[in-house]
């Protein structure tokens, strides 16, 4: 099994690389260099999360529909290579729009379109497939190798940014995407090899045909399950609504180059990776539960410190901010990350992933939205750039405190009790009718 974590982690690992560089280089030359308005980036950045609702049909339609004998991998090989065909356009994209307006945000919609549908088919299907090849016990081995590496590649991915980018040229920025795309796919196909093993069952006719909503509303009838997913979309939009800013900030703030924040991915993975190892030692010490909430708590402490940096117009200020952000979102991600592979059944493990897979897409969709259109409104409302996104990682804080209080309402055996009774088909039918 420690291969084919390893496996796992690398295919993690690939897609995430891909993201890389669209958050947080991208994002930064568009609104800093090309001079584009924060609402318009946003709308581009939210493009493949508005897909996200796939990732429940996705996961139940791959559970009853393997190709050539594999439940996961077809799916899993499809997604990546969309997103790295998303990822290696996006320069050249970013350019046109400030070239030919309109044929530009058209070619846009389709690059980030590209790279959201890739997401969400390999993100729902190897989660899937990590939880199936785990087993009950193995899980949460098997999601700290997977967001470890993870984290070790956008540290390495961000590292690499800074170094292909000392300065801003289209031709510059272009090269650099490539060879971040070249990389990701190659490390997600040696993921593959020989991960999955193939099956002769026809799972196609032993399972029953669900639909979306009928799925969708058997989820959200379990009230344990309602309450999961509102904590995961305002935890994550918090967590994550931040990419498409902090770099821009930067630029803003404390007049940083591009090479400069380039490596504040690097700096938070860091820390990120210092909490997976932290909550690798501590888990048969502390519960779990204990280590989400401290990490809540600290990436709650950390939005609060950026802010406060702003204010401040400190470096040394901000800095810390990222490194307890980063620091909190490791704790955070270990743990609630196990805890979304508690709250599944067995028999629809691909249906329950892709409901908080689709949870996971619309936080990043709200995150996003609320960076890009909250900041502009905020710096015109004030006539102050910076104080509009110091009102959005304000905004950020609360979300994070309400998650933390919500938090306490999520019990794992109540979950259960409440999806074994009545059974599943029963519930199916109600939700039919």
């Amino acid at each position: 099994m420690f291969l084919k974590r390893i496996q796992l982690g690398l295919i993690h690992t690939a897609v995430a690389m891909t993201l890389v560089p669209i958050n947080s280089a991208l994002n930064r030359v568009m609104i800093h260099e090309l001079g584009l308005a924060k609402t318009l980036v946003t709308l581009l950045a939210i493009t493949p999360y508005l897909l996200s609702p796939i990732q429940v049909f996705i996961g139940a339609f791959s559970d009853r529909h393997p190709i050539l004998g594999f439940r996961r991998t077809p799916y899993i090989l499809l997604g990546l290579v969309l997103c790295v065909v998303g990822v290696s356009v996006s320069p050249q994209v970013a350019v046109l729009i400030s070239k030919n307006f309109g044929l530009g945000l058209f070619v846009a919609f389709l690059a980030f379109g590209a790279w959201g549908m890739g997401y969400n088919l390999s993100a729902v299907s190897y989660l899937s497939l990590a939880s199936e090849l785990s087993g009950e016990k193995g899980r949460g081995a098997t999601v700290a190798t997977m967001f470890f590496m993870m984290i070790v590649g956008m540290i390495v991915t961000g590292l690499t940014l800074s170094r292909l980018l000392p300065t801003y040229s289209p031709d510059i920025l272009t090269r650099a995407f490539l060879i971040i795309a070249a990389s990701a796919l190659t490390l997600g196909g040696l993921g593959l090899l020989g991960l999955e093993p193939r099956s002769r069952e026809r799972t196609a006719d032993l399972s029953p045909h669900y639909t979306v909503k009928q799925t969708t509303s058997v989820i959200m009838a379990n009230p344990v399950a309602r309450v999961f997913f509102v904590y995961l979309l305002l935890l994550l939009a918090a967590i994550l609504g931040q990419d498409v800013l902090l770099e821009p900030f930067g630029a803003q703030a404390f007049g940083m180059t591009i090479e400069q924040t380039s490596r504040f991915v690097s700096i938070m993975g860091t820390f990120t990776l210092l909490a997976f190892i932290l909550a690798g030692a501590l888990e048969k010490r502390v519960r779990k539960r204990t280590l989400a909430q401290t990490g809540n708590l600290a990436a709650l402490t950390g939005f609060l410190t950026i802010l406060a940096s702003g204010l401040m117009h400190s470096t040394s200020v901000f800095y810390l901010g990222l490194v307890l952000l980063g620091f909190g979102t490791g704790l955070s991600t270990v743990a609630n990350l196990s805890l979304m592979f508690d709250l599944t059944v067995p028999e629809q493990v691909g249906l329950y992933i892709g409901a908080w897979g689709f949870s996971n897409g619309l936080s990043r969709l709200v995150g996003l939205f609320l960076a890009g259109i909250v900041a502009d409104l905020g710096a015109r409302a004030t006539g102050s750039a910076l104080n509009g996104y110091l009102i959005v990682f304000g905004i950020e804080a609360l979300m994070l405190l309400v998650a933390a209080v919500l938090f306490y309402r999520i019990d794992v055996n109540a979950f259960h009790r409440n999806a074994s009774e009545p059974n599943f088909s029963e519930k199916l039918a109600l939700a039919s009718d």
